[in-house]
């Protein structure tokens, strides 16, 4: 579970105020080697662990809901397929929003492809080369991750894709497609248990997503009106490609689209109620 470790009467070591979405080894890695016992757990001398609460029912609810009037929306025109509509995590990832509306609003993804569709799984695009090795962000450097534990890559989120290497998020992005799956449910449970508590579980049963990316990548939107045309784009014809993740070849994929999946323009504008 998330911990946030805090300083003790008679604690020494200040610098470890305040730490937060570190697992327990990472967290105490950073803070000491000086480590004791207490209640189960490995802690730094002079610090306690406190568990985490997270009401994940209502942060769905909050994911999930309509945007609401004047809030700043985007609309995805796809080629063929027709409009995706997402709202947008601000006061969560300000510079994934920043630079993703900047973008937009420029046309750097006027006639992007979706270069990568994953039936089940995603919809990734943003790179001008169409090849998923390019793109940069609008600062011209890549940027890192912006998570929050209440944001869930349920189905519908948009996400900043980025490979294992800091600092690497650029341009591309992808939008979580897949349904709930049982199999996943129990891969996550049965391996890690802690990570995924049951109420996190319950929220997934009702929203799908691929859940093995939660606070791995930045959720900075959500779909809230076109996901009969996110599953379109992803039941497209797929042909195989080599996957190369940081310079590896790991053989090939079958997810580069037969037919280009045109991004005609990403539209940004307000949003008004009917």
């Amino acid at each position: 579970p998330a911990i946030v470790i805090s300083e003790e009467e008679g604690g020494s070591r200040g610098s470890c105020r305040s730490i937060e979405g570190f697992s327990l080894y990472e967290a105490l890695k950073f803070c000491s080697d000086d480590l004791v016992q207490f209640g189960g757990h490995t802690l730094a001398a002079g610090f306690s662990i406190e568990k985490e609460k997270i009401d994940y029912e209502a942060a769905a609810k909050k994911q999930m809901a309509m945007p609401e009037n004047g809030e700043t929306v985007a609309i995805i025109k796809i080629k063929n397929f027709g409009e995706i509509k997402v709202k947008f995590f601000e006061d969560v990832a300000p510079k994934a929003v920043e630079n993703f509306v900047t973008h937009s609003k420029n046309g750097y993804y006027d006639g992007v492809t979706f270069h990568r569709v994953i039936n089940e799984f995603m919809i990734q695009g943003g790179d001008p080369t169409g090849t998923g090795f390019d793109g940069e962000s609008i600062w011209g450097k890549g940027f890192g991750p912006e998570i929050s534990k209440e944001l869930v890559p349920y189905r519908g989120s948009l996400c900043m894709a980025m490979s294992s290497q800091p600092n690497s998020i650029g341009s591309q992005f992808f939008i979580t497609q897949a349904n709930y799956s049982q199999d996943m449910e129990k891969i996550l449970k049965g391996y890690y248990p802690d990570e995924y508590p049951d109420e996190l579980m319950e929220q997934y049963k009702k929203y799908g997503g691929y859940l093995s990316l939660y606070k791995n990548y930045t959720v900075f939107g959500q779909v809230y009106e076109g996901l009969d045309v996110l599953d379109k784009v992803a039941n497209v014809k797929t042909e195989a490609v080599p996957l190369i993740i940081d310079g590896v070849n790991y053989g090939e994929q079958e997810d580069k689209p037969v037919e280009d999946v045109v991004i005609e323009k990403i539209e940004i504008t307000t949003y008004k109620a009917n």
